[in-house]
C-alpha cells in the first residue's frame, strides 16, 4: 500500500502478457518531459487476479494503476469505491490509490467517444461490437449515450447478441458502424482477426479496433480494402491515459 520513505511517486499497469504495454513507454516519457524524476511507471504481470493483493501490499509509494486485460472487471472486489460511471459500465481501467483506500474509474468510455465522435455521420445509426469482455462494456456504454443502437457479437450465442456465424449481408450493411474489441490481430498474432465476412463492407462503415500494435490491423487492412472508414486504438490510448493523468493527480476523491 501506498507508503512514504524515499519520495517516490509509483504507477502501473496490471494485466497479464503486457510486455507490449503502450502505458509504460508513454507515462515514461510523459515523467521525464515534466522533469518528475521521482515518479515511476512499471508493468505488474500477474498470471491471476488473486495476486493483485500483493502488488497493493508490497508496493511502496503506489499512487495509481491502469488496469488491462483479462482483468478490468476482476478486479472490482479488490476495490473500495467506484466512480459513477464505472459502477455502471461494470469494468474498471484506472485505480486512484489514497492511503489504504483503493477508487475505480474507467477511462476507456472517456477516450473511446473522444476518438469516435469526430469521424461520425448522421448515417451510423447501429453498431456492432465485437467481443464481450471488459472493454465491449465501456464501447456499449458510450454508443448508448450516443444514441447508436448496438449488438454484440461472439462466438458463442446468448440472448439478444450475434455470433459470427450469424452475420449475414444484410446484418453487416444495416450495421455501419463496427468496433472490434477482442484481441484479435494484436502482435504478434497480426493475421488474426474476427470472423466477419468482410466482403459486405463500404464505403460507409466505419471500423474501429481498440487494438494499436500493429497500426493497421488485418480487420482494418481489409475493412479499407472494401473501401470502409478506418481507426485503430491509439487516439483512445493517448486520451484516456491523459484521462487518468488527470484522475490520479486530483485532489478530490
Amino acid at each position: 500500500m501506498e507508503k512514504t520513505g524515499n519520495g517516490l511517486h509509483r504507477f502501473g499497469l496490471v494485466g497479464r502478457n503486457i510486455s507490449y504495454s503502450f502505458s509504460r513507454g508513454y507515462f515514461s516519457k510523459k515523467f521525464e518531459a515534466l522533469g518528475l524524476d521521482s515518479h515511476r511507471y512499471e508493468n505488474f504481470d500477474i498470471p491471476s487476479i488473486a495476486d493483485f493483493e500483493s502488488v497493493i501490499s508490497n508496493t511502496e509509494n503506489l499512487i495509481g494503476l491502469n488496469v488491462t486485460i483479462p482483468y478490468k472487471r476482476e478486479v472490482l472486489p479488490f476495490l473500495d469505491a467506484l466512480d459513477a460511471s464505472a459502477a455502471e459500465i461494470g469494468a474498471v481501467n484506472t485505480i486512484k490509490i489514497r492511503g489504504n483506500h483503493l477508487k475505480g474509474y474507467n477511462t476507456d468510455a472517456y477516450g473511446f467517444q473522444r476518438s469516435l465522435e469526430p469521424f461520425l455521420k448522421t448515417y451510423h445509426k447501429k453498431a456492432l461490437i465485437l467481443g464481450t469482455g471488459g472493454a465491449s462494456k465501456a464501447i456499449a456504454f458510450v454508443l448508448k449515450q450516443l444514441g447508436i443502437q448496438f449488438s454484440f457479437v461472439s462466438r458463442k450465442s446468448k440472448s439478444g447478441d450475434f455470433t459470427y456465424e450469424e452475420l449475414s449481408e444484410e446484418i453487416i450493411k444495416e450495421h455501419l458502424l463496427i468496433i472490434n474489441c477482442t484481441p484479435l490481430g494484436t502482435f504478434p498474432n497480426i493475421t488474426d482477426k474476427p470472423a466477419l465476412p468482410y466482403a459486405y463492407l463500404g464505403p460507409k462503415h466505419l471500423l474501429f479496433d481498440l487494438i494499436y500494435n500493429p497500426e493497421k490491423t488485418e480487420f482494418l487492412r481489409l475493412g479499407e480494402a472494401q473501401g470502409a472508414v478506418i481507426l485503430n486504438g491509439l487516439k483512445m490510448l493517448e486520451l484516456q491515459a491523459e484521462r487518468a493523468w488527470e484522475i490520479w493527480n486530483a485532489k478530490d476523491y
